[in-house]
């Protein structure tokens, strides 16, 4: 199948992309990176009038420290992230998640904007973005705003943005001395859409979870913090029984939709697995998930 007929522009800055936009009275779609958007054309999902290519604006570019935050531009591309000395320091969450995403060739096109703006809940980056506490840079043609990720994803492909708006940047908090991060996916081939994959980034004192968020992805209509088992391990070494207690408490904070490959009560097994792997790293003060004194 092929698209439908469209129009096409290639924009220079943010106001030129509202007044294109504007100008077909909202049947206009962006243009980042395309790995997403370009197979919506050609299946039809998406029909705009209007294509507007941001892809040439500056201002949405570059990976630099802002005061105690991270500022990512959104279209910093998956694979600049994966070789980001910044990244590696400020958010190695993000380091440890780059590899799976999709496959190289994707890598070097996809950008991180364009993935958390398109919110698909089996991918990477939204879901690290709430194990974060990430913030997003939402820009229209009247200013700027902020909205957090915990209040970004609202449904399957839906999220906070307004039509017209533009994610500009991601901040995220810089990686603490106490921190310690953990990633990893469980999927049939390397590359593949994962099963169940999630991100913990905790801080820990004293062999003791003071703060500590997680977050899956591929269990459900959005990423998923899983507040139940935070709230379990919190306050408590990490040791077998935090583990497990942790992971007891996934049956409240999952509930994945029923499909042809994998049963609801399969993702919550290997939920559980995954959970326990993830949660021995940030325990393991020798690991590399964690740094300094931790």
């Amino acid at each position: 199948m092929k698209p439908r007929a469209f129009n096409y522009v290639r924009v220079g800055s943010l106001d030129q992309a509202f007044e294109a936009y504007a100008s077909v009275r909202g049947a206009g779609c962006y243009l980042a990176g395309g790995q997403s958007l370009v197979p919506a054309l050609s299946l039809r999902f998406q029909s705009p009038e209007l294509l507007i290519d941001i892809s040439n604006i500056a201002a949405l570019r570059g990976i630099s420290l802002d005061g105690d935050f991270l500022r990512i531009g959104a279209l910093v591309r998956h694979a600049e992230i994966l070789r980001s000395h910044d990244i590696a320091t400020h958010a190695p969450l993000l380091s440890l998640a780059a590899p799976y995403v999709a496959h190289p060739a994707i890598r070097n096109c996809g950008t991180i904007g364009g993935s958390i703006a398109l919110a698909d809940p089996a991918a990477e980056f939204p879901a690290m973005a709430l194990a974060l506490d990430a913030e997003f840079e939402l820009a229209n043609a009247s200013g700027l705003r902020r909205v957090r990720a915990d209040g970004f994803f609202r449904g399957l492909y839906e999220t906070a943005l307004q039509p017209g708006e533009i994610l500009t940047a991601i901040l995220i908090p810089s990686f603490g001395i106490n921190e310690r991060c953990a990633f990893d996916e469980l999927s049939r081939r390397r590359g593949d859409y994962a099963l169940v994959g999630a991100g913990v980034q905790a801080t820990v004192s004293r062999d003791r979870v003071d703060e500590i968020r997680i977050a899956f992805l591929s269990v459900g209509a959005t990423p998923i913090r899983a507040r139940c088992a935070e709230a379990a391990v919190k306050g408590r070494v990490i040791s077998a029984g935090s583990i497990a207690a942790a992971q007891a408490a996934l049956d409240q904070d999952l509930d994945p939709d029923e499909d042809r490959e994998t049963s609801p009560a399969m993702r919550i097994h290997l939920a559980r697995v995954l959970l326990g792997r993830l949660l021995g790293r940030i325990g393991d003060p020798h690991g590399p998930s964690g740094r300094g004194g931790a």
